[in-house]
């Protein structure tokens, strides 16, 4: 078991300085916590000099939306949600009008809980995609242009934009942010209170989260600020508009609290865990990924890998971060790159199986 921990150490070592990637932060376990590590390396704040550790907090983007769907999952096992009703049953009609016109017909009305959660909703993503002769609100953050999108302008901005098909429409799924933007709705709307204390009181609170937070620029956290991400070897300072990611993407975490919420999920700590077979029925989202209930599938073709395929179950996020299972190996993999590449954190997992198997 120690030279595993060697081998896994020495990987995530020389992972900085290689494509951009200034720090990192890993943190693996075999289900039978016969494995147990955590590791770091590089510089978390460049400007300080402060060290990236396994204790870092970090930025988890979209890893976040399992956390939603845990609270969702919850309120359904409490019977106090629906996941076959339609979306206006929890919601007011001004804020779901008009948000999903396609070829003239307006399904607003007819989205389901479901389908916002399992990504089938159909609905236009307010950051990735185009507004007709301008730019996406990824482009403009890329480009440096910070600011804060409140459900309010993000439902404007997609109501500027084109849904992708009918909602349910089978096989088809598209990763809208919005679908978990409305879903925070919800979730605020049944219980009356904020998402910050939902977060606190149903999943921080009961697992002993102590790092895991809201990130918000106006109110610092104090203690360490989260590790620096990087985009073309080019800190990243979006920090309005990451406070304005709520139940979509802006929870802070470390690698060891997001491994204990990530064994939560799937070991029935959260919510029943009968309840994961439906969250694991997988739509088509973009290749190679499949999309449940706040869930990724990963798992590449045969002419990808030389042996067995390993297949993974989790959540990755925009900021290069992980939370994973990976079944067949009987591992979790949480963690972060802290380089805005969306394949790389696939592409360092299977690394890192491959380093222990």
């Amino acid at each position: 078991m120690i030279k595993k921990t060697r081998k896994l150490q020495s990987l995530v070592d020389s992972q900085v300085g290689k494509g951009g990637l200034h720090n990192i932060v890993v943190a693996v376990q075999s289900c039978d916590q016969s494995l147990d590590f955590v590791g770091a390396a590089g510089v978390a704040d460049a400007d300080n000099g402060t060290a990236m550790t396994p204790e870092t907090p970090y930025n988890i983007a979209s890893i976040t939306k399992m956390y939603t769907a845990a609270i969702i999952m919850q309120l359904y096992q409490e019977k106090r949600l629906d996941l076959d009703a339609p979306v206006s049953r929890y919601l007011p009609d001004s804020l779901l009008n008009g948000i999903h016109v396609y070829k003239g017909i307006d399904y607003s009305f007819q989205l389901k809980v479901y389908q916002l959660v399992n990504q089938t909703s159909g609905l236009a993503d307010f950051e990735t995609d185009k507004v007709r002769g301008g730019k996406s609100v990824l482009c403009e953050l890329m480009a440096g242009l910070d600011r804060a999108i409140d459900t309010a302008e993000a439902l404007r901005i997609t109501r500027s934009l084109h849904p992708h098909f009918v909602p349910g429409t089978p096989g088809r799924a598209y990763y809208s942010n919005l679908n978990y933007r409305l879903l925070g709705e919800i979730i605020e709307a049944i219980t009356e209170k904020p998402m910050s204390v939902n977060f606190e009181e149903r999943i921080c609170r009961p697992l002993g989260l102590q790092d895991t937070y809201l990130f918000d620029w106006e109110r610092p956290r104090s203690g360490k600020s989260p590790a620096i991400i990087y985009l073309n070897n080019s800190p990243v300072n979006v920090p309005k508009y990451l406070s304005s990611n709520v139940s979509d993407g802006g929870l802070v975490s470390t690698a060891p609290e997001c491994m204990i919420f990530l064994r939560a999920f799937f070991e029935g700590r959260l919510f029943d865990v009968a309840f994961l077979e439906r969250m694991m029925i997988w739509n088509r989202i973009f290749f190679p990924l499949r999309y449940g209930y706040g869930l990724m599938y990963f798992k590449l073709p045969r002419y990808f890998w030389i042996t067995q395929l390993p297949e993974f179950t989790g959540h990755s996020g925009s900021t290069g971060s992980f939370a994973f299972v990976c079944p067949s190996r009987s591992l979790y993999l949480t963690g972060t790159l802290n380089v805005i590449t969306p394949a790389r954190p696939f592409l360092f997992m299977m690394n890192l199986v491959r380093t222990i198997c």
